[in-house]
């Protein structure tokens, strides 16, 4: 959307920008069980936080959030935020804006734990995000980057051959170099029906190898390798 200042500094998400409702059926499936719900906790609990959710799309995560938190905050870059606040309409302590990790909608220091998932894949170029959530975070909080281990599980190899200029080592010195703790979290993805797992697999790799996962894969589950990287404050 050219000349939508609201944008700059973002990059579109061939997923959740092109089909939010597939986006939804992924959400569902991923980590079954709550593992990364855990895993967080055990670093930082929720409860009577303010939580930042960096990237929230349609603010899948943001209910979830606030069961614990003091207040919850989704920012996102695009349409997207429009959905995302009709799903936290009824909860008076969440809001949503629009808008990048580049210019996060806080005060210095009034955050607790900054929440990033499927949002930040990428090592350098994430440097002014990073900065960002350095100046509203608050002292005893933690910043958490969830993404795909795609050195680990089938899903995980499938990212990193449908997207071979990602490294999953570079990504990986990046965040260790910036102070980020990696902990490795093996989970899958339990898709509701066949029909959701080849809608996603559409939607996350490129035509080609797509179809080769759509064909070489049966049924509606898949092993899925998370990186839970965290820094504490």
């Amino acid at each position: 959307m050219p000349g939508n200042k609201k944008l700059t500094g973002a990059i579109p998400g061939p997923d959740v920008w092109s089909a939010p409702c597939t986006y939804e059926a992924e959400n569902r499936a991923a980590a079954p069980g709550g593992r990364i719900e855990e895993a967080m906790r055990g670093i930082r609990p929720r409860t009577g936080a303010h939580v930042l959710d960096t990237g929230c799309g349609t603010g899948f995560h943001l209910p979830r959030f606030a069961v614990e938190a003091r207040w919850v905050t989704g920012v996102e870059p695009q349409r997207l935020a429009e959905a995302a606040r009709a799903r936290v309409r009824t909860l008076p302590d969440a809001t949503v804006h629009t808008g990048v990790a580049q210019r996060l909608p806080a005060a210095d220091a009034s955050v607790d734990v900054t929440h990033a998932r499927w949002a930040s894949f990428f090592g350098p170029g994430c440097e002014p995000g990073l900065v960002e959530a350095d100046r509203v975070m608050r002292r005893g909080g933690a910043a958490f980057v969830i993404d795909n281990g795609a050195a680990r599980s089938a899903f995980g190899g499938w990212f990193r051959r449908s997207l071979p200029s990602h490294g999953p080592s570079a990504v990986e010195r990046f965040r260790s170099g910036r102070g980020f703790t990696r902990r490795s979290v093996d989970t899958g993805r339990w898709f509701e029906s066949r029909a959701d797992f080849e809608a996603v697999a559409r939607i996350e790799f490129p035509p080609g190898p797509a179809r080769g996962i759509v064909d070489g894969h049966r049924g509606p589950e898949v092993d899925h390798a998370v990186n839970l990287w965290w820094r504490g404050y």
